[in-house]
């Protein structure tokens, strides 16, 4: 009876070791498995919508009339459901309906509260901005929510008025900002508010940009940034020897990483990296971009070092 009870001492305290790192691991398959799907599913029906910007009615407010938005409510009744399978559609007061959970956890750890408009999840897709890089004018549309057949709560940021290709924009290389160029950002939660409500776990981000020759992108990046002593061919060396299943991001990929910074970094930071990416202006210059302005710039390869930031595709 005493070797069975020893026995038995010992197979609990292995499984109390070993168990939460299975669950973990299932977990991270599950999510990893329904992550890829979700985003096969978006980027096969946004190019099938007529139109991915316009939609809806905004109108700012004035001293004799209340504001206008139905922008964000509008593209996903009148042009994403008519691609896609939704099952519940919620506005931006009510996006616990659509199984959305109050809070996030970043990918730094820190909480922040669902943003419900568009300003608040990215303060420069809220603004009008004249300077030497683009001028443009951005309304702080209200967010809406929607729930898909398959199970998972997505929130929807728009931007009615989004302009321009990459390659319609350049000016002969030199930057821009790519703001006006996001269409549309999905940020997804795949079990609902069932937690943990973490980015890079449950929680991820999905964006479509450019309204003509749309790009559907969804980075899955690294939970931490590699440091800035990296030229671009470094870069990319880099993030395969940091893990094989991770490669430096593409300017559209970076765009998507800029407008959901706040759910990627700390909000309160005053820096303004830029970040390599894989897209090429030339054989010797390549895009880069500031994460937290969206600033766009060409940069020779060999002879600037910025940071390198890995995503899974």
């Amino acid at each position: 009876m005493a070797e069975i009870l020893l026995s038995l001492t010992i197979i609990g305290v292995v499984a109390a070791i070993t168990l939460p790192s299975l669950t973990g691991n299932i977990n991270e398959r599950t999510w990893n498995t329904q992550r890829k799907a979700l985003y096969a599913r978006f980027s096969q029906a946004i190019p099938l919508m007529d139109s991915i910007n316009g939609y809806g009615t905004v109108v700012e407010a004035t001293s004799s009339a209340s504001a206008i938005d139905t922008a964000a409510e509008t593209f996903i009744t009148g042009g994403l459901s008519k691609v896609m399978k939704i099952n519940n559609i919620c506005d931006s007061d009510h996006l616990e309906d659509c199984g959305v959970a109050s809070r996030i956890t970043t990918l730094q750890a820190s909480q922040i509260n669902v943003p419900k408009t568009m300003g608040e999840l990215n303060d420069q897709m809220a603004i009008s901005l004249s300077d030497s890089y683009n001028n443009y004018s951005l309304y702080d549309t209200k967010a809406a929510a929607f729930e898909t057949a398959n199970g998972e709560s997505v929130i929807l940021y728009y931007n009615p008025k989004c302009v321009g290709s990459l390659a319609e924009t350049s000016e002969g290389y030199g930057g821009f900002r790519i703001s006006p160029k996001i269409c549309a950002n999905f940020v997804y939660d795949l079990n609902g508010n069932k937690g943990p409500n973490t980015v890079g776990k449950d929680i991820g981000f999905i964006t479509a940009l450019y309204p003509s020759d749309v790009k559907v992108v969804a980075p899955y990046p690294a939970p931490r940034r590699l440091d800035d002593t990296y030229n671009q061919p470094e870069a990319v060396k880099a993030c395969t020897a940091y893990d094989t299943e991770y490669r430096l991001p593409n300017i559209d990929e970076l765009a998507s990483m800029y407008i959901n910074k706040n759910l990627l970094i700390d909000s309160s930071s005053s820096s303004a990296p830029t970040i390599w990416s894989t897209t090429n202006i030339s054989s010797t210059k390549v895009w880069g971009m500031s994460i937290s302005s969206g600033l766009t710039d060409d940069y020779e390869k060999e002879t600037y070092s910025y940071y390198a930031w890995c995503v899974k595709r």
